[in-house]
């Protein structure tokens, strides 16, 4: 009878901050080690999944071979859905622990860490599961200009910028909050900052983290998987110690807290070029509330499938795999504030006819 709990590492960050690369890092240099995933994905399309099946190790195969190794939650804000979709995830992955070495967590943006970590405290769980480490990727060059996204909302930009105000913008308190639960803070991007930079980012951190916590530097998340995987830390235990801004789980669950409210929206598109897309996604963010773009685009002629992904004006693009059967077409999700999906197309089509 195997007594053994399975470690299970929680990817946390603010959007765009490099999770889905740390995954893809990850699970491209696991060596045979059998890693369960769970995506969190904000939004109507599995951007995130879609992107770590196309990773190469095999997580595309699930279907076909009747075994599922990708988990993918749908709504947005995995602490407000622990008991409606992840308890039932995990009891899955308990049924199938002897196939299981370890867990990879990515949560959303949005996501608080705390209310996740709890939840392994659940009996049934915490027989299982232990929380090898929570670890949360910052993005550097945001941290750097003080607003922690590349994009946020101006009114929170003048809040921030105001030191006559006594009290923190919401995404402030939710940068504190991901850092409060870490085991192992990455600050990512590192090659976008100076070292000035990077030392201020560094003492900001150090602010709001333990001691003991370590703060590792990277460039496109990688890293060596020692430094990330097999850190024992238990968080299960000691995460009711970590003073947050958004409250706890009670007894069945809840979780007594707000947060910002995100819409997600998808917009289709006819691509030219990598050059064309990106300065038309561009030229939506400058008119739009938009953080986060992400999607795929399908180029005249090309076989393989262009990952884009945007934070504020700064995109990053990649062919990850070939396209499948009449499946090539160019989508994007949108994610941002008091989005119009119709009006987005209209503006998408028309900034694609000008770039």
């Amino acid at each position: 009878m195997q007594t053994r709990k399975i470690p299970v590492t929680v990817v946390t960050g603010f959007l765009g901050s490099g999770k889905t690369t740390l995954m893809r890092h990850i699970l491209s240099n696991a060596n045979g080690l059998r890693i369960a995933v769970i995506v969190n994905e904000f939004g109507e399309l599995g951007i995130d999944g879609e992107i770590l099946k196309g990773c190469g190790i095999g997580c595309e195969d699930e279907a076909s071979s009747g075994e599922r190794n990708l988990y993918e939650l749908a709504n947005g804000c995995l602490c407000c859905t622990v008991q409606e979709e992840f308890y039932p995830v995990m009891e899955q992955l308990v049924e199938r622990r002897g196939q299981i070495d370890h867990v990879l967590i990515e949560t959303s943006g949005l996501a608080l860490p705390k209310p996740l970590v709890q939840a392994f405290n659940w009996p049934s769980i915490k027989n299982a599961f232990t929380v090898d480490a929570v670890v949360t990727v910052v993005d550097g060059p945001a941290a750097a200009s003080g607003q922690f996204a590349a994009n946020p909302q101006a009114v929170d930009a003048q809040r921030r910028a105001d030191p006559n105000l006594d009290h923190e913008s919401p995404l402030h308190e939710l940068f504190e909050d991901q850092l409060a639960s870490a085991d192992l803070v990455i600050l990512n991007k590192t090659d976008l900052i100076d070292d000035t930079q990077r030392a201020r980012v560094e003492t900001l951190i150090r602010g709001e983290i333990p001691a003991e916590v370590k703060i590792v530097p990277a460039h496109r998340g990688q890293l060596d998987l020692h430094a990330l995987l097999g850190l024992e830390s238990a968080s299960e235990n000691t995460i009711h110690l970590r003073q947050d801004h958004h409250g706890s789980v009670d007894a069945e669950g809840h979780v007594d807290h707000h947060h910002d409210d995100f819409d997600s929206v998808v917009v289709h598109a006819q691509v030219e070029s990598r050059e064309q897309i990106v300065a038309a996604l561009q030229t939506l963010v400058e008119s739009n509330t938009i953080y986060r773009v992400k999607g795929f685009a399908a180029l005249p002629g090309a076989p393989m499938r262009l990952v884009v992904q945007g934070v504020g004006r700064r995109f990053d693009s990649y062919f990850d795999r070939r396209w499948e059967a009449n499946e090539a077409a160019s989508r994007f999700v949108l994610i941002g504030e008091d989005l119009d999906q119709p009006a987005l197309q209209r503006a998408l089509a028309n900034a694609l006819a000008e770039a």
